[in-house]
């Protein structure tokens, strides 16, 4: 397991939030997703095997941009 923290903009509410957690726990192999909304940032620990490509497109069809 890799821990890794991604900086994700255009979040403004809890639904944002729960839309990118709902994004996250929806990929095989990432587990503990924690959102914060104030931070502007995931963390998440995600199986050597996750392509974080793949995670990166997963939020950003949510609308939300990686970076």
């Amino acid at each position: 397991m890799t821990s890794t923290t991604l900086k994700i903009q255009g979040m403004s509410c809890n639904h944002c939030v729960m839309a990118v957690t709902k994004a996250l726990n929806g990929i095989g192999g990432v587990k503990d997703v924690n959102v914060n909304l104030e931070k502007g940032e995931a963390t998440f620990n995600r199986d050597d095997s996750v392509d974080l490509d793949q995670v990166k497109k997963q939020i950003e069809l949510e609308g939300f941009t990686v970076g």
